[in-house]
């Protein structure tokens, strides 16, 4: 499978994934997280929806779907000649230069920061969808990062179930699993690591 050139389509959901180079870290202190996700809003978010996240130390996830055509058409301004997908990767890439360009003037470092392309995972199959978003949510404890998954703040697990204005799909969301309750109960489930094949994750 091509994780490094699949088109983002209109219409299709993706797991987005990327690390630091050589698996350095590329958050180096809990400000970087809040920066990470503004640039994100700033240059992702018009062109796709965003149902999961989660970002570690060296590494990010993200879930999303890449809005309608109509909608793209709304934040495209030149160069539409050009298929939609090229503008969302193009998107993609603008907001990883730009946090990479903020990291090295504030840290006095030179380089990329992010393997390149970033990889991404076309999602095609419904029964993925919930299992996705739940693997994500566990990455932290996946990692040994927290004992448990619940007390990491740096993904969308929070922001499901509470009812602050929030850029997360979470309404969408919601329907796969059919209320809180099940969302908090499918969480709690194993076997997510047998997905990693599938999704090729770290």
């Amino acid at each position: 499978m091509e994780i490094r050139k699949t088109p983002l389509i209109s219409g299709n959901c993706y797991h987005i994934f990327n690390r630091g180079i050589n698996g350095m870290p590329v958050f180096f202190e809990d400000k970087n997280y809040h920066y990470f996700l503004q640039q994100y809003t700033k240059y992702v978010h018009p062109l796709v929806e965003t149902f999961a996240y989660c970002l570690l130390g060296n590494h990010f996830h993200l879930f999303i779907r890449v809005r309608s055509k109509e909608e793209l058409d709304l934040h495209i301004k030149k160069d539409h000649e050009k298929p939609h997908y090229w503008h969302v990767s193009n998107g993609f890439s603008s907001f990883l230069q730009s946090y990479t360009r903020a990291m090295n003037k504030m840290y006095d470092r030179t380089g990329a920061l992010f393997e390149t392309p970033f990889k991404r995972i076309e999602v095609s199959n419904d029964s993925y969808f919930s299992a996705l978003i739940a693997y994500i949510h566990r990455n932290p404890e996946t990692h040994g990062v927290v004992d448990d998954f619940r007390e990491y703040p740096c993904s969308s697990y929070h922001a499901m179930l509470q009812e602050k204005t929030t850029r997360i799909n979470r309404k969408e969301v919601m329907e796969w699993f059919g209320n809180g309750a099940s969302f908090v109960k499918f969480h709690k489930r194993e076997g997510f690591r047998e997905l990693e094949a599938d999704w090729l994750l770290e």
